[in-house]
């Protein structure tokens, strides 16, 4: 049998033992060193020069003094002297000028904060994350900034987001009080689609772009297509008695059948709406506002 239990290394009381009480009062303290451990420091690799009864460290690499051949051990100021307490692989220490905890994981000190978390299934900031929003954060600011080349990094910063199949959707969703506004991304195809609500439920699209030619199209943008070979007023809000009206004005430069349309915004009486020159033109020309004919 040994004389010490296998975990704390506590004495056990020998039968026939002369002075039992030393051996007992031997095994409380190491008990009172050890239950509920917390430690003051553990990069201290000498003594301290006035502990207190009771104090303990971690002791650490390269320890001199008392401390000697103690490294990465548990001292303990106890009854005015020092007493060594060998750690087991799972013993769990507070350091206290740090706020951390630590385990013993059989060859050092080691931090119960993990350095990486993988496949984790949800993730809340601040709020409850669930299986539709399995990463929910509530908060007021958020900062993403590249790892700059001196700490190894590039400099750059990319953020990707990544859809299956171009039928499928991608893109950020702009909320008011979570109804719908805006509408930013890839929806339903590769295009790039910009699209606003009023509502939440229907949706107009403000802006498109081809991603195989680069063209922009703003679906939504006023326009008509005239046949005119004078100048005309047409008012953009019929019905008012001075509206905002727009000029289009024909012209055709000597023999060249190509006609040129230009545009000026004026402010006219409604029955200005329609205006006439007198003087004689040649055939009637497409002429298209907002884009080619």
């Amino acid at each position: 049998m040994s004389d010490a239990t296998t975990h704390l290394l506590l004495p056990y009381i020998l039968a026939a033992q002369a002075q039992k009480h030393v051996t007992h009062n031997e095994a409380l303290r190491i008990l009172d060193g050890l239950v509920q451990l917390s430690v003051l420091d553990r990069d201290l690799t000498a003594p301290p020069g006035s502990p207190a009864d009771g104090d303990r460290y971690i002791v650490g690499s390269g320890a001199t003094g008392d401390w000697a051949g103690w490294d990465l051990n548990v001292a303990l100021w106890t009854d005015g002297a020092w007493l060594r307490l060998p750690p087991r692989t799972g013993w769990r220490a507070w350091v206290e000028d740090e706020g951390l905890l630590l385990v013993y994981d059989g060859a050092g000190w080691v931090g119960t904060t993990p350095a990486a978390l993988q496949n984790m299934a949800l993730l809340g900031l601040g709020t409850t994350a669930d299986a539709s929003n399995p990463f929910s954060a509530k908060l007021n600011a958020a900062l993403w900034t590249a790892k700059t080349v001196a700490e190894g990094g590039t400099g750059d910063l990319f953020y990707t987001m990544n859809k299956e199949a171009a039928g499928d959707d991608l893109g950020l969703t702009l909320q008011t009080g979570f109804v719908t506004k805006a509408l930013v991304g890839l929806f339903g195809s590769d295009r790039f689609r910009l699209a606003v609500s009023a509502d939440g439920s229907i949706f107009f699209d403000g802006l498109s772009v081809d991603n195989a030619t680069g063209i922009v199209d703003q679906p939504r943008l006023p326009r008509f297509k005239a046949w005119t070979n004078y100048d005309n007023y047409v008012a953009s809000e019929p019905g008012r008695r001075s509206v905002s009206t727009t000029r289009i004005t024909t012209i055709r430069a000597r023999s060249t059948p190509r006609t040129t349309t230009s545009w000026r915004q004026s402010t006219a009486p409604t029955s200005s709406a329609r205006r006439c020159s007198t003087r004689s033109t040649p055939a009637p020309r497409p002429a298209c506002a907002g884009g080619s004919c």
